[in-house]
């Protein structure tokens, strides 16, 4: 059944090129085309569990453009307010681009990006009415890797986060940092600006948390946590964050272990509701890893939409970013909640 929610994202979806058969892109006569991209595979994940939702960008008006909304109206999210720009709005008038060599075994995959002058980065957003592109939407997510594609962008989210927060909607926001795109101090310079207009917040990182605002010599408290934090060191570094900035509503992450390229396990940290909360660790193979920490985000936001009680939320999370591992291609479009329900309690047996 649809949940009376309406939930919107922004971002800029990519055509994706990927060798077959685990091919090296140097060697690769062939690619397998598709489209992804963040917020677009949320959207897609959220709209194939029911959720009615809808997807924000700016795409040439050619055929590249087209097929990348078709794919998106396929799996049932409303595009209607994307733009298809003519080239006197985006010179260069192109889909940005990704090739991922997909790793196997001790082989890690690899991604090379050719997004650069894409259409979503060369439009200008200033006209862009955000009060009416936002009304009636009760969900606005976002992430770090927009603001990283061009001024115009930047200040795009800097002005969805605002409305979104005199509004009234709920505002999830992912850092998702990409080093091709910008450097770890610009994406943390950028990205702390946000936190005070978020509610829901996945990962801990690119964000400033000095431990002296006045003296940054001091260190950030995220400095010294590892990786693969224990629970009482997670559960600090969300404190911190609380406090910093109280607008926060939920913090999650999770935490992946990579014991090859085709074998990884994952669990979760969250604080909500006052506490923080430890998932269940999953280990599994892997058929297609893009999209991981998209699913991750949209099996949270769906689970917090339907009000589940917290550990369901966030063993939901996890479950929903293991199953994706298992789907080709960058989106979780998995359309059976009770398939994610069992893989959350383990629960392998065949269906009939």
């Amino acid at each position: 059944m649809e949940h009376p929610k309406k939930f919107i994202t922004m971002g800029e979806i990519l055509l994706r090129l990927t060798p077959p058969n685990y091919e090296k892109i140097r060697m690769a006569t062939s690619f397998d085309a598709s489209y992804g991209g963040s917020e677009a595979n949320i959207a897609l994940a959220l709209a194939s569990l029911g959720v009615d939702s809808t997807f924000f960008s700016v795409v040439p008006n050619n055929s590249l453009g087209k097929s990348a909304i078709r794919l998106l109206r396929s799996g049932d999210v409303h595009c209607s307010p994307v733009i298809l720009s003519t080239p006197e709005e985006t010179p260069t008038h192109r889909l940005g681009t990704y090739f991922l060599e997909t790793g196997f075994g001790v082989r890690t995959s690899k991604v090379i990006y050719d997004r650069m002058h894409s259409a979503v980065t060369e439009y200008d957003f200033s006209s862009v009415d955000l009060k009416a592109l936002l009304k009636g939407f009760d969900w606005l997510h976002l992430s770090g890797i927009t603001p990283a594609l061009s001024k115009s962008c930047a200040d795009l989210i800097l002005r969805m986060l605002k409305e979104a927060r005199e509004l009234g909607l709920t505002v999830s926001f992912d850092g998702n940092f990409r080093s091709a795109l910008w450097t770890w101090e610009e994406a943390r310079d950028f990205c702390t600006k946000c936190l005070p207009y978020v509610d829901v917040l996945f990962g801990t990182e690119p964000y400033h948390l000095w431990k002296d605002e006045k003296d940054h010599s001091k260190g950030d408290w995220k400095d010294d946590i590892p990786f693969h934090p224990s629970y009482e060191q997670q559960d600090e570094i969300f404190q911190r964050f609380i406090e910093r900035y109280p607008n926060l509503k939920c913090i999650a992450r999770h935490v992946r272990y990579a014991h090859s390229g085709s074998e990884n396990s994952l669990k979760a940290f969250m604080w909500y509701e006052g506490h923080t909360f430890e998932s269940k660790q999953f280990t599994f193979t892997i058929l297609d890893r893009v999209g991981g920490g998209d699913a991750f985000a949209s099996g949270l936001i769906y689970a917090m939409m339907h009000n589940e009680k917290p550990m369901d939320i966030l063993n939901f999370a996890v479950a929903s970013s293991v199953i994706k591992h298992t789907i080709h291609g960058d989106a979780n479009i998995t359309d059976d909640v009770q398939v994610i329900k069992n893989l959350m309690n383990m629960n392998y047996d065949i269906k009939r």
